[in-house]
């Protein structure tokens, strides 16, 4: 299969992230994001355990609760701690370090090289995202700005060593493992912290299931396939796509203003994406 398709591929991974936000705030009950991370990993990893019906075994055991609290548990609750104790704009900027992160993980733990045009690129992105999500209002929390960190570092750490450990199986049955453990670990962080689940609408089981079994369980899959293919550093900055998507749709389709810098901001994200591919494409030397 041909360069451009899989990174085409796995572009679609944080594009469909970029929904979760008009999904989680316009379907599903609010106040509960650990419960909303819990159901949307632990459904979408049994249903691909079911269908690929292979468990780990030997070390693969811990090193799929390893990935599974690094890609998704410790993520997704730092993740929505961020999202709760920051505006929307500063909680995405935070965020959108992961790329710089991953490239220096990359170098240390993999040996990657770290190229400049890569680099700048990371840059680029974060200012582009600053710019298309940032308002002059936003608002500083030290534990917000923490957890964001924290969250992004935690999904570095697993992108990379999710490339370190090549597991012996095919990306379906990695989707599964990780998916599962980490809804696991999810679930009594859910049960302590979060209110008990009201009755469900027709709209919230919409969402719960666009959020498992397309947000989840696909984008993941293609996620984990694009990794093993392309490498992390050349993955990671397709990420910046999803703070774009969500400001899209959010002008789209709930009428949310477009200002001059927010389209600059677009444009500068659209093009760190394509310069991050450039710089990452491999050469003879380095394959």
């Amino acid at each position: 299969m041909s360069r451009p398709l899989d990174i085409t591929l796995t572009a679609l991974a944080p594009a469909i992230w970029g929904t979760t936000y008009i999904v989680t705030s316009e379907m599903l009950p609010p106040g509960m994001p650990l419960t909303v991370a819990a159901l949307r990993a632990l459904p979408a990893g049994l249903l691909l355990l079911l269908i690929t019906r292979k468990l780990p075994w030997g070390a693969w055991w811990w090193k799929s609760v390893v990935l599974g609290a690094l890609n998704f548990t410790l993520f997704w609750a730092m993740l929505f701690v961020s999202a709760y104790r920051l505006p929307g704009g500063v909680a995405a900027t935070v965020g959108a370090v992961q790329p710089l992160i991953v490239i220096a993980l990359a170098r240390l733990v993999l040996a990657t090289p770290m190229r400049a045009a890569a680099l700048f690129a990371g840059f680029a992105g974060m200012a582009g995202v600053a710019l298309l999500v940032l308002t002059p209002q936003a608002r500083l929390d030290p534990i917000g700005i923490a957890a964001g960190l924290a969250g992004a570092a935690s999904m570095a750490c697993g992108t990379v060593m999710s490339r370190r450990w090549q597991p012996p199986v095919p990306p379906l049955t990695f989707t599964a493992w990780q998916l599962t453990a980490g809804g696991v670990l999810l679930l009594p962080l859910a049960l302590a912290f979060d209110p008990p689940l009201p009755p469900l609408t027709m709209n919230a089981v919409a969402g719960f299931v666009w959020l498992g079994l397309v947000g989840g369980a696909l984008t993941y899959l293609l996620w984990f396939r694009g990794l093993a293919r392309l490498g992390p550093a050349a993955i990671s900055g397709l990420g910046f796509l999803s703070p774009l998507v969500a400001v899209l749709l959010g002008w789209l389709l709930l009428g949310q203003g477009l200002s001059l810098v927010q389209s600059i901001g677009a444009v500068v994200v659209v093009a760190s994406v394509w310069l991050g591919q450039r710089a990452n494409i491999p050469t003879k030397t380095s394959k």
